[in-house]
């Protein structure tokens, strides 16, 4: 089930929150919240939602454990070591067990080749926010959860359970103790879900359909210059507004049910360097890698080259987390070294001196290339696109120079019009500048009848789109 699918928005989202609402207690709350997010997840995951509950399960034991062995350090370790297994292990199988063994056998060059297996939705994301529990008792940062049913509504909790953002346990224990659910919060609440489901419906979903269009079924097709641009740009707004409405919405749910999820984005493409986009992209979970990886690693307290390795093994693993494949590896490997370049090379004193009318179109320019990376797990593909942008068309028959447009990409254009205008505006912090510059109850009035108008047009929409899960679904 998805947030933008009319059976949530008609049916599942109104009866949890009236069968919520009629209960007071926070007991009860979260028993319905649970019961409802078990099946949220249970729709699409009948059998494989097994897996979540063995996961919290087995960290729930061995979260008691590590806080009964607090004189013991050594058991406290053995008790870590058992609840992150339990977790990374499905992650492992399901996730890159197949690639592992693949790329060992093209290694190797022997036949011997394995099926991927079905990916359990959301499973890195709620895989991810087991282990911060168990590591957040370990290290003394949070209490060990007492009750299995608040461990297990914390990690299936269903507005951020398939696509984050990533909630560290310590942020909301206590909330899962005691919350209030007020008429601001469920308002306010309701305003950032309508804005996440437009941008969803009205932007990411239309942006889809134009990269849709201009990637080929055929690999051998050779793309122009104009459709290879044109293709990489309509994806760098649809991965944005499409991630970024999800937890918009996430966010505004859980302000409904009381809960307070910190921002996951923060207007990324207004970055004048690439680490101030990885401060604004996906904040969650890079604010994961810093704090259970790059930090444990030694972070920036060794030498440089000790800071270029840890850089480096954080940067391999995002990637890798987000998909079993090559080009997520050489993804992540690219803003490793560009963030290594910026540090190290150019240096962010000498970079910040660069005028920011010149650092924000290369910071862009870099960002939608990484994104044609992203966007194929078929490197062949990816690599032909990038040539194709740079003027180059590679064909089985050689080096060529690409045409600079096709009759394909023309009338995609052409249907598209001034689409992709209004969408780069939204990329802005209109809104925000908005508010500050004009404050007041008239302000809010406009805000509140705009998010109105912009979910009746959602639903419009929605009646007749087809089935557009998220993309980050798939991870």
């Amino acid at each position: 089930m998805v947030f933008s699918s009319m059976t949530f928005l008609m049916f599942f989202l109104p009866i949890t929150l009236l069968l919520y609402f009629l209960n007071e207690r926070i007991r009860w709350r979260n028993g319905i919240l649970l019961v409802a997010s078990l099946l949220f997840y249970a729709w699409g995951e009948p059998v494989l939602i097994l897996l979540m509950l063995v996961s919290v399960g087995v960290n729930y034991v061995c979260a008691l454990g590590i806080e009964r062995s607090a004189s013991a350090k050594t058991m406290q370790k053995i008790w870590l070591i058992v609840g992150a297994s339990a977790s990374m292990i499905f992650l492992l199988y399901f996730k890159y067990g197949a690639f592992f063994v693949n790329s060992a056998a093209d290694l190797l060059s022997l036949s011997a080749h394995v099926a991927e297996k079905k990916l359990p939705i959301g499973i890195s994301f709620y895989t991810f926010q087991v282990l911060t529990y168990t590591v957040d008792v370990y290290r003394g940062k949070a209490k060990a959860q007492k009750n299995p049913a608040r461990l297990l509504l914390y990690v299936s909790c269903f507005p951020q359970l398939i696509a984050g953002p990533i909630v560290q346990y310590a942020d909301v224990a206590d909330m899962l103790n005691a919350r209030s659910s007020t008429p601001v919060g469920f308002s306010e609440g309701a305003r950032r879900f309508a804005v996440g489901l437009a941008k969803k419906v009205l932007i990411a979903n239309i942006c889809g359909a134009a990269v849709e269009a201009l990637h080929p079924a055929d690999s051998a097709v050779t793309m122009s210059v104009l459709g290879a641009w044109y293709a990489a740009g309509m994806y760098t707004l649809q991965i944005y507004f499409d991630f970024s409405a999800y937890s918009d919405m996430a966010i505004g749910l859980g302000k409904i049910f009381g809960f307070t999820y910190k921002e996951n984005f923060n207007y990324p493409y207004i970055s004048g360097s690439v680490s101030e986009f990885w401060r604004r992209w996906h904040i969650s979970l890079g604010s994961f890698f810093r704090d259970y990886v790059y930090i444990p690693l030694g972070g920036n307290r060794g030498t440089a080259a000790r800071t270029v390795l840890n850089l480096m093994i954080v940067w391999s693993l995002t990637g890798m987390w987000h998909g079993a494949s090559w080009n997520f590896i050489l993804w992540g490997a690219y803003y490793g070294l560009l963030i290594v370049a910026e540090r190290f090379v150019i240096g962010r004193k000498r970079w910040e001196r660069i005028p920011y009318a010149v650092r924000l179109p290369l910071v862009l320019l870099l960002t939608v290339w990484g994104w044609v990376l992203f966007y194929h797990t078929n490197l062949l593909l990816g690599i032909r696109q990038l040539s194709a942008m740079a003027g180059i068309a590679l064909t089985e028959q050689g080096v060529t120079l690409a045409t600079l447009s096709d009759p394909l990409a023309l009338a995609v254009v052409r249907k598209y019009s001034v689409f992709p205008l209004i969408a780069m505006t939204a990329c802005l912090p209109i809104v925000p500048l908005f508010r500050k510059r004009f404050s007041g109850q008239w302000t809010e009035v406009v805000s509140y009848a705009a998010a109105t108008v912009l979910l009746l047009l959602s639903l419009i929409f929605l009646i007749g789109q087809s089935y557009n899960p998220f993309i980050y679904f798939r991870f």
